[in-house]
């Protein structure tokens, strides 16, 4: 049996700004598990397309030039490293324009077949916590735990422009506002894989909730259904 069969995997979806990062990373260290940042894929995806000058509306030549990407992860103290062609890439693919492109391209059904089977290799042993909005429905429909976190968008886009403040970056609160509302939309209404809760997934709104407060409760999860 491979280690994709063996590993268990914990799927955190939900709409940008909710939370997915930051709690997908602190639960696979606290478990010693591997990480898969789904968005962070479709990012370098969308930074390969934007330094190679691809036109990102030529949705073959995307999903092509997707399918070579050469990815690596590398997890470090409080983070993780992102390189792409053996660049770091970490703070590059955080770029709101970059995050706009991958929206785009993420949502072309040829893109996301081209990058379904690499994110499925994400999935070793001892297990994987894999962040995205579709994980639990469409790559890890088997997910031992199936988690859906949300936040109200004015929530999210005033966690985002904290974000970006804190980095040194200028942004408008209302165009934030903007963008997060026409990504949901995006996403929700793509027809490839939209942006939904599995039937079987566990809702948290983290509008009025601390990191540690979701944290806490996806643990007691965890525990509750012997994952570990």
């Amino acid at each position: 049996m491979s280690d994709s069969a063996m590993a268990p995997v914990i799927a955190i979806d939900g709409p940008g700004g909710a939370g997915k990062g930051t709690i997908s990373r602190r639960i696979a260290e606290t478990l010693g598990w591997h990480l898969l940042d789904s968005g962070a894929i479709y990012r370098l995806a969308a930074l390969d397309c934007e330094r190679r000058q691809l036109p990102i509306d030529d949705e073959a030549l995307v999903a092509h030039a997707a399918s070579e990407l050469e990815i690596d992860f590398i997890p470090v103290d409080g983070g993780t490293r992102i390189l792409l062609g053996g660049d770091d890439v970490s703070q590059a693919i955080r770029n709101e324009a970059i995050g706009a492109i991958a929206s785009r391209i993420a949502a072309y059904p040829v893109v996301r077949s081209a990058l379904l089977e690499r994110q499925r290799d994400f999935a070793k042993a001892p297990g994987l916590v894999a962040d995205g909005r579709d994980m639990g429905t469409v790559v890890f429909p088997d997910a031992s735990l199936k988690i859906f976190l949300t936040a109200s968008a004015d929530e999210r886009a005033r966690r985002r422009h904290r974000q970006l403040q804190e980095a040194g970056i200028h942004a408008s609160l209302p165009d934030l506002l903007e963008e997060i509302k026409a990504r949901d939309d995006r996403d929700m209404n793509r027809s490839s894989s939209p942006l939904v809760a599995a039937e079987d997934a566990v809702t948290l709104d983290t509008t009025e909730l601390s990191i540690e407060d979701v944290i806490t409760r996806i643990t007691a999860l965890i525990s509750k259904r012997h994952i570990v």
